[in-house]
């Protein structure tokens, strides 16, 4: 556990290098979505998750479903540097044969707790397996983050109902609400905005936070951790910077799933050191 924000921060830097890296040398790959997750999921990873990679499979380990799974990048450079796997393998992203594939695959790669990538599924997953820690008296918490493109899928919004309805208090969910998606800004694809308003009509308590700040990133977590233990339900809604890190992917569907060439990687590399 990292309880340093400074080390914290600097370890962002270097999950943002691996994350370029591993784009650059497949050739493919998403760097904006997973620039923009890179604070909360170092925060959840080395501050907040109860997890062991000496033991992986410890029915005690809270669990972790990234459910816009196109963000892969970001997903195993913390499972590298958690120490689940040698960083060397992140060479391998996308490869074929590879397990580190563009989305989890379980059955590939046992440590994810599920397949993932059909945007909207996920949520559903992990209230499932909330549900099925509850009935096994298990404390274990599941952190589940979605993209907030992801919240045009309307199974999104029956999980929300559901979640809330069975009072799933150990289900903590986190928006990386970087306001771009795919194809544009999601305000031109299809505007959710009050968004905080619609999540708090569903029942959710909404902890609102600026994704980039690792304090305020650390605050939210523990605060959601908080109501959980009181038997509530939260939404963690961070707003984001698609891109963030590097000036001229920031802010942009173009960056999205965008592969740079070895100028771009270049200049990427310098701003990120």
């Amino acid at each position: 556990m990292i309880e340093d924000v400074n080390e914290l921060n600097a370890l962002c830097s270097d999950v943002r290098k691996d994350i370029l890296n591993m784009v650059y040398t497949a050739g493919s790959g998403h760097i904006g979505g997973s620039f923009s997750a890179t604070e909360l999921v170092v925060a959840l990873f080395f501050n907040v998750m109860h997890h062991n990679p000496e033991n992986p499979d410890d029915n005690g380990r809270d669990r972790f479903i990234l459910s816009k799974g196109h963000c892969t990048p970001i997903y195993y450079s913390v499972l590298a540097r958690s120490g689940y796997f040698d960083i060397s393998e992140l060479d391998d992203f996308r490869k074929l044969g590879s397990r580190l594939q563009g989305h989890p695959d379980k059955s590939k790669f046992s440590l994810m707790e599920t397949s993932s990538g059909s945007l909207g599924q996920g949520l559903s997953i992990a209230a499932g397996k909330a549900f099925a820690l509850r009935l096994d008296n298990n404390p274990a918490r599941v952190f589940c983050m979605l993209g907030d493109g992801e919240l045009d899928e309307g199974q999104v919004w029956e999980s929300f109902a559901t979640i809330h309805k069975y009072k799933l208090s150990n289900l903590i969910i986190i928006i990386d609400n970087n306001k771009v998606q795919l194809d544009g800004t999601n305000s031109e694809i299809k505007d959710l905005e009050p968004l905080r308003d619609k999540l708090k009509s569903f029942g959710y308590e909404v902890v609102e936070v600026d994704g980039h700040d690792m304090i305020e990133v650390l605050n939210a977590y523990n605060y959601a951790l908080s109501l959980s233990e009181k038997g509530k339900n939260s939404i963690i809604l961070a707003h984001t910077i698609k891109g963030k890190g590097v000036s001229f992917m920031e802010n942009t569907s173009e960056w999205h799933g965008k592969c740079p060439n070895t100028d771009e990687y270049e200049r990427a590399i310098r701003e990120l050191e």
